[in-house]
């Protein structure tokens, strides 16, 4: 089945302490499409500028991506953010942003869009959010990410709340729970955001992995263990489009298939943050995520174990 993203196409000036990477593609929406592309079929609902990269257009398309609901405005300037990460790659120290056509964004859905089951709400605006659940004719699973921003403001945190309770998988870090519910203890947020309608909620922890929390039970997800890092832009978008991707592929939502699509989902989040931008999602094909979900198994699997008689 085909997954629909809708959040922001841009361009990123990124620095880490392994290079630099200048005008390279970025934005929540473009890493979930390439992450989830070696599942399914990619929509994408976003905004550029005429000054968006052709290049950047060809690489998606050639990744399955359905780019009608790409809407390109003549004459303005694409998003871009530049940022920078210390050795500590879990911080990104946000160097410049600029908005540019991306504050008047207005989600449109072409038609042979609104029937697609699987949607993935990338980080933007709680009302578009609101929005873009409206013109979804029969969502089957839909996953919602956000921000501190938005949940800091009173208005867009009402907003935000009446949003969650319309989606099936809330996709939030330690700090953004937190700061939601109010509650320090993880578990105990997660509660609370389930309390408020979510099948689901999944815990972002960067380079500790993620963790899953739903009335069926608790779910960890190690991270995959990686010798080399150079770029951790993208990588909460990148286990969400294998996530996401997984369950579109499978179809199965139970609670046995979230936690396989977690799986799934960190083990693409890995390929995302060995390279910079995208780069490495570029080649990324099934058999190389299948053999590193095999090596993740074989890391985290424990065998059953007998106890000594005392």
């Amino acid at each position: 089945m085909t997954v629909l993203v809708v959040g922001s196409v841009g361009i990123d000036d990124v620095q880490t302490p392994f290079g630099t990477a200048q005008g390279v593609l970025g934005g929540a929406a473009s890493y979930f499409a390439l992450a989830a592309s070696p599942f399914t079929d990619v929509q994408l609902v976003g905004i550029v500028g005429d000054d968006f990269p052709r290049e950047h257009v060809d690489l998606l398309r050639a990744h399955r991506v359905d780019l009608a609901g790409l809407q390109t405005v003549p004459g303005g300037a694409t998003f871009r953010w530049a940022g920078k990460y210390e050795f500590d790659l879990n911080v990104a120290h946000t160097l410049d942003t600029r908005l540019n056509v991306f504050t008047d964004f207005q989600p449109r859905l072409p038609e042979h869009f609104r029937d697609t089951e699987f949607v993935y709400l990338a980080n933007i605006q709680p009302g578009l959010q609101l929005d873009v659940l409206s013109q979804i004719h029969h969502p089957r699973f839909v996953g919602l990410d956000s921000m501190n921003f938005w949940i800091g403001n009173p208005e867009t945190r009402a907003t935000l709340s009446q949003v969650i309770a319309r989606v099936n998988a809330v996709f939030m870090n330690d700090a953004e729970i937190r700061q939601y519910t109010g509650t320090y203890h993880l578990l105990e947020a997660a509660r609370q955001v389930l309390s408020e309608g979510p099948d689901v909620v999944l815990i972002k922890k960067g380079e500790h992995g993620a963790v899953a929390v739903s009335e069926a039970g608790v779910f960890v997800a190690a991270a995959f263990p990686l010798e080399a890092v150079k770029d951790p832009t993208g990588a909460g978008d990148s286990f969400a489009g294998g996530f996401m991707g997984s369950l579109a592929q499978s179809g199965d939502t139970s609670w046995a298939g979230i936690r396989r699509a977690m799986a799934y989902g960190s083990v693409v989040a890995s390929f995302a943050v060995e390279d910079f931008s995208v780069d490495r999602l570029r080649t990324l094909d099934g058999g190389q995520i299948a053999e590193r979900y095999q090596l993740l198994r074989e890391c985290t699997v424990l065998e059953p174990h007998q106890a000594a008689a005392a």
